[in-house]
């Protein structure tokens, strides 16, 4: 599978989103990491693979405490590429409009009853 493939695959789970926006606002350790969350630890270390495996967050150990991080380059990329399709679609939808406000105002009425 592809890298892109892989993070979309990993952001496909709720709660790998949601570990994500937590470590978005800091090092977190496991056990921090799973407090929220009514799933076992092992469940939640499952999740932390999946999302290091990705690339999206790194691991380490500090003595007994297993530290998370999130990384930036897989989001980064994953950004890019809906990046290229928000510009497409906000430049299509602007060109609807400009064709929309050109029709005359009796036409613009008669398609809204309809």
């Amino acid at each position: 599978m592809d890298r892109l493939s892989t993070t979309f695959a990993a952001l496909a789970d709720p709660t790998r989103r949601a570990i994500l926006a937590r470590l978005a606002q800091g090092d977190s350790t496991v056990g921090e990491l799973a407090q929220p969350f009514e799933i076992s630890l092992p469940a939640i270390s499952r999740h932390l693979r999946v999302l290091e495996e990705a690339g999206l967050i790194a691991r380490s150990v500090d003595a007994q405490w297993r530290r998370c991080r999130i990384t930036g380059t897989p989001l980064r990329e994953a950004n890019e590429f809906l990046e290229r399709y928000r510009r497409y679609w906000e430049e299509s939808l602007d060109r609807l409009t400009e064709l929309l406000e050109t029709l005359p105002a009796a036409k613009r009425k008669n398609r809204r009853k309809a």
